[in-house]
């Protein structure tokens, strides 16, 4: 662990066992140069590019510029003899009423939009309305059959508006012995208690929100109030969604409750097996105004045939979009250019596909190079591929996702996201301490990262997913350099127009080191027959054993 990275290994041919072809160790990694990384970096990043919003010009831009390089660079269309796959999306403009009306036996009061609440759908009707609609606090809104928990149990929701809390239980008050412990599971995440609520037949849902539990302030999430959210063009299928959907401040859920003769203790009892939910006895009244409009965007796709095994993939994924021109800050800036989420991984992409391109001996796999759309609007394009995908699900190897390259100087330490999912971890962990370092793992699990990325979706599909992000040792910082610059990003740029291309302070360096490691896992799969495994214990190994 005292090792410092280096960025090129002595030259040898590797072999993990009988299985693994000969290849040279050199192979395709000279090739990684970080000033052609930061160039794209910085065309993506630009105001030019819009923010790279899908369905705006700036998806435009985006999706031409990354075929073109594709092109360039002499890879295979993806899709037949086209780059592009095309995802059937609804554009979705849910303007708020500027008030709810909370009634209550004692009286009603007004709660603001964008202050008090914000409330969006993900349906596309014209209008909804909450007409004096039920309040009910349903703890953490889920159903959890394997660990014995049912927020709903014997509660009739049908036209009510439930109120939730985020993450999963035991988290607000630091109760280890439920679920996971600090480890968020799926059932913590926001989507699904939106997705729960609606099988329940709830008419409205509300998080509340607190920023330990959710990993980020409420400003992130006002961010994109009254504006056009993306939703996948589901038209046709049956698939439940509640009128509205929200989120709610902490200190506002606390004036509901004793509003309804309760108090913020409610928080602490929804933590406790055998919790029932409690009807508010308060009424709400707002409405909103839906304006949707549907149309397609597009993943981009090109691939490397495999020489020996063409059938079985390996697929690289980053996702090239993010939110467009929104809310101005207080500088005035409203270009939410999205540097490091993710130009980075998407110009990483590109690099990945320039090394694997370049290498003498071809892979014996195909490689796939696939940047998605949407995954700001909820891991959309990856969330398309895996129900449509292009290459057999059971043929595919693996998923290797870039979201968030480091922006800085290279690190001792990469730090894997998901710890104990896959085989994926110790090849990188044997790649990775071959180069003198050593494998970290995320510290904050109860953030839920291994389910806020693109990488998420091919999981669920049962494919090994590998998602790596930068270490925090800092070669030649103390050991709070990389800690202090992680809480920065996400204190002040995450989602936030001040994520933008920096070309002083940008060294390109860890980048590369990075997008080595991850090569040289590729590289070791594309020439091997087995197919790495998911570990005991994964949610997602039976749905691999199954295929």
């Amino acid at each position: 662990m005292k090792k410092y990275l280096t960025l090129l290994v002595s030259p040898f041919f590797f072999a993990c066992d009988s299985s693994t072809s000969k290849f040279s160790e050199e192979d395709g990694l000279s090739v990684f140069n970080a000033d052609t990384l930061k160039k794209h970096i910085a065309v993506l990043a630009s105001d030019d590019f819009m923010g790279r919003k899908p369905f705006t010009e700036g998806e435009t831009k985006t999706v031409n510029y990354l075929v073109e390089q594709f092109r360039q660079l002499g890879l295979e269309p993806g899709n037949g003899d086209s780059y592009i796959q095309s995802v059937p999306m609804a554009n979705i403009l849910a303007t708020a009423a500027p008030s709810m009306q909370v009634k209550s036996g004692k009286g009603s009061f007004m709660l603001k939009a964008f202050d008090d609440y914000i409330v969006w759908t993900d349906k596309t009707d014209s209008s909804f309305t909450l007409d004096n609609a039920d309040l009910v606090f349903a703890g953490y809104g889920v159903v959890a059959p394997e660990y014995n928990w049912n927020d709903y149990a014997g509660l009739d929701v049908k036209g009510k508006v439930v109120m939730v809390m985020v993450n999963d239980p035991g988290f607000w008050i630091g109760d280890s012995s439920l679920f996971k412990g600090k480890a968020m599971t799926y059932y913590g995440r926001w989507t699904y208690k939106f997705e729960e609520a609606a099988r329940q037949g709830a008419k409205a849902c509300l998080i509340i929100h607190n920023t330990a539990a959710a990993s980020y302030p409420f400003s992130v999430q006002q961010n994109s109030f009254n504006t056009t959210r993306l939703k996948l063009d589901n038209r046709g299928k049956d698939i439940p969604n509640c009128d509205m959907i929200g989120w709610i401040p902490e200190h506002v859920a606390n004036r509901l409750f004793v509003a309804s003769g309760f108090d913020s203790t409610l928080l602490k009892k929804a933590n406790q097996s055998g919790f029932k939910p409690v009807p508010l006895n308060l009424q709400l009244t707002t409405s909103m105004k839906v304006k949707a409009s549907f149309n397609k965007s597009g993943n981009v796709i090109a691939k490397i045939t495999g020489s020996k095994r063409p059938d079985e993939v390996i697929i690289y994924t980053a996702h090239w979009d993010h939110l467009g021109i929104g809310r101005p800050n207080k500088d005035g800036d409203s270009v939410y250019n999205g540097a490091l989420d993710n130009a980075s991984g998407t110009a990483g992409l590109i690099e990945m596909a320039r090394a694997f391109k370049s290498m003498n001996k071809k892979p014996e796999r195909t490689i796939v190079f696939l940047a998605v759309t949407a995954e700001e609007q909820g891991l959309l394009g990856s969330a398309y591929y895996a129900e449509n995908p292009l290459f057999p699900v059971d043929k595919t190897v693996a998923n290797i996702n870039m979201d968030g390259l480091n922006r800085f100087g290279k690190t001792k330490d990469m730090v894997v996201v998901g710890q104990g999912q896959s085989e994926l971890e110790d090849y990188l962990n044997d790649a990775i301490t071959k180069k003198g370092g050593y494998l970290s793992f995320d510290q904050h699990t109860e953030a839920g990262y291994y389910y806020r990325s693109d990488h998420f979706n091919f999981a669920k599909k049962g494919i090994p997913a590998l998602f790596a992000n930068s270490g925090k040792d800092f070669v030649g910082k103390d050991s709070s350099y990389g800690k202090a610059m992680e809480k920065e990003f996400n204190e002040k740029h995450y989602h936030q127009p001040s994520d933008h291309y920096d070309e002083k302070s940008w060294t390109g360096e860890g980048a590369i080191n990075d997008l080595q490691l991850l090569f040289t896992v590729g590289r070791r799969m594309a020439f091997e027959s087995s197919f790495p495994k998911w570990k005991e214990g994964s949610e997602f190994k039976l749905t691999r054993e199954k295929k």
